[in-house]
């Protein structure tokens, strides 16, 4: 998705929209967020939001969603949320951006693609 974004040397500059956003388990102090398994939590809390035509029934109730998945990336444990989440509900978008900044949480934006595993 692109945006247009307005800058005083640059009127019209048109800007990509990050594809995927890292929460990091790190606050912006630098200390460690806890509990330990807070980014499966948090990607359990938005397993159901799946793409159009995903399995349903009972194998829709086992793992996460693709939209929101738990990550290490550069060693650092988070959660790996698609921006395709804020078109398809909004509300579980802004559930999990404010999530990051109630906790004070880094949030990074398009992480380099070779970083998770």
């Amino acid at each position: 998705m692109l945006r247009r974004q307005s800058t005083p040397l640059h009127p019209a500059v048109t800007v990509a929209e990050p594809k995927v956003v890292f929460i990091q388990g790190q606050t912006k102090a630098g200390k460690t967020f806890r509990p330990s398994d807070w980014a499966e939590r948090l990607a359990g809390a938005m397993s159901s939001f799946r793409p159009e035509g995903s399995v349903g029934g009972a194998a829709a109730f086992i793992g996460y969603s693709p939209y929101c998945v738990p990550r290490f990336v550069a060693g650092t444990k988070g959660v790996l949320v698609n921006a395709e989440l804020r078109e398809i509900e909004p509300m579980a978008w802004d559930f999990v951006m404010h999530f990051a900044r109630d906790n004070d949480l880094v949030v990074i934006e398009d992480p380099r693609p070779g970083d998770s595993a």
